[in-house]
């Protein structure tokens, strides 16, 4: 388990954002294994499983049967085992999940090794002087895998949890959670659990585009989320706020626009990048980006701004 720093926040998210930061409270590997492994997955998910590349990796969703979000996922394809990347702490689950549907098919489903991750545009220099592999997709190499699942435009990589020491031999800055989060929250990224849940349907989350397939056959909860694809709106959105005041919410702060309670606040960080404490949130269609909103806790209110995710001052410089 990560700290929440290891005693220099700043460096720790100049790390994250310019150089190579190694993050040690990783999203969790599951395989799914065996003969109708892409076949199985590919009736549950929403990704087109079966037209992926092997060694590539692709965003999905696994739904409950009404369209609401049972867990975000990472795609690894291979030939006959498939992997998937799950957001942390729903590893356990995930597996659970996938257990309920197998019956009657070739394929096993199973935890993967413990895990670590390196994030930044100098994780790939880091990787090689580690003597690993910084693949465009997924390859294997001793103890495990390296994966490339980006943070928007930002590389991240997830390798074996034993290549940690070397990694930080390489360059690469230990980093903690509240480094972490922050850079998560300027990309954008919503995690199963922290910021959307099974009351979140997929297209407020802004990612149908990468994770789900409209020309695949069928899969668990495809159906609204066709019908939402046709309607084309949904009455909420994931979104930033950036505070206008210089004081960081707590986590279950109501945002408030005029008198409509519009979300709460998921996920918390103090952006060096935009120069404002800033957070994610689900928030109902009355706050638009640009909306000036109220935050408010027990104990304290903070004004700030709507924003589109990611923040428009999240890059890889």
């Amino acid at each position: 388990m990560s700290e929440a720093t290891y005693g220099d926040v700043t460096a720790e998210y100049r790390a994250l954002r310019g150089g190579a930061g190694l993050v040690e409270t990783p999203h969790e590997l599951v395989w799914v294994r065996g003969g109708d492994a892409v076949s199985f997955l590919d009736g549950l998910l929403s990704q087109d499983i079966a037209g992926m590349a092997a060694g590539t990796v692709g965003r999905s969703f696994l739904l409950q049967a009404r369209g609401k979000i049972e867990a975000l996922l990472w795609v690894l394809r291979g030939d006959r085992d498939v992997g998937l990347i799950a957001d942390p702490g729903c590893g356990g689950a995930l597996a659970e999940a996938l257990e309920r549907f197998r019956f009657r098919v070739d394929a096993t489903v199973e935890a993967g090794p413990p895990a670590a991750e390196v994030w930044g545009p100098a994780a790939p220099a880091a990787l090689a002087t580690a003597g690993l592999p910084a693949p465009e997709g997924w390859t294997g190499c001793e103890g495990g895998i390296v994966a490339r699942f980006p943070l928007g435009g930002l590389d991240r990589y997830l390798v074996p949890a034993g290549a940690a020491a070397g990694l930080g031999d390489a360059g690469a800055v230990r980093c903690g959670t509240i480094a972490a989060t922050t850079v998560r929250v300027e990309a954008g990224e919503p995690w199963t659990g922290v910021d959307v849940d099974g009351s979140t349907i997929p297209q407020e989350t802004g990612l149908v585009p990468a994770a789900v397939s409209f020309s695949k056959g069928c899969y668990l909860g495809q159906e609204l989320v066709a019908r939402i694809d046709s309607r084309g709106r949904v009455n909420r959105r994931l979104r930033a706020v950036v505070l206008t005041d210089t004081v960081i919410p707590p986590e279950g702060a109501v945002v408030k626009a005029g008198d409509l309670e519009a979300g709460t606040i998921t996920s918390v960080g103090e952006s060096l990048a935009v120069r404002a404490p800033v957070a994610l949130a689900v928030l109902r269609r009355e706050a638009e980006p640009g909306a000036r909103v109220e935050i408010e806790w027990d104990g304290g209110t903070a004004g700030a701004t709507v924003a589109e995710v990611p923040l428009d001052d999240f890059s890889t410089g």
